[in-house]
């Protein structure tokens, strides 16, 4: 099972497609804060609704400093009929490898309708302007996560 981040962690670096196969990375957000999340699939229910969120709530967060990344581990195709069907304004990137999504704690085991599972552990990361991560939360709820998240980060 791949290791949580901790807050003063160094967030690790990555370089992912987004939905046209443009390269994302952590880099490019050097000098602001980014909210990093992770979620199993795009077109779920869940999934939806979490991306929706942080769509609407975008201009808010990006006010207060933050930028948003999406991370899952589907093809930049998918992410693209993703962002168009449901008018979507966050960066979706996608990690088939799995291997952002294991460094950064959110592929491993977890537990599913009472089984265990290997799959994404739906998580956000925020990672301040020096790269190092802020907070670290694992096994969140797609519904009314960025609503806390706004709360908690005091927007």
């Amino acid at each position: 099972m791949s290791e949580r981040l901790q807050p003063g962690d160094t967030a690790p670096a990555f370089s992912l497609p987004d939905a046209d196969g443009n390269a994302v990375s952590l880099a490019d957000h050097k000098g602001r804060k980014v909210i990093v999340y992770f979620y199993p699939a795009a077109l779920t229910p869940g999934c939806t609704k979490q991306a929706c969120d942080f769509t609407d709530n975008l201009a808010v967060l990006a006010q207060a400093g933050y930028d948003v990344i999406g991370v899952s581990p589907d093809k930049p195709e998918k992410l693209a009929k993703f962002r168009e069907q449901e008018h979507l304004k966050v960066t979706l990137v996608g990690d088939p490898s799995k291997e952002v999504l294991t460094a950064y704690g959110a592929f491993g085991e977890k537990k599913l309708y009472g089984k265990t599972v290997t799959g994404v552990i739906r998580s956000t990361v925020i990672v301040d302007e020096e790269g190092k991560v802020e907070r670290a939360l694992y096994n969140v709820k797609a519904t009314g996560h960025v609503a806390k998240i706004i709360k908690d980060l005091g927007i």
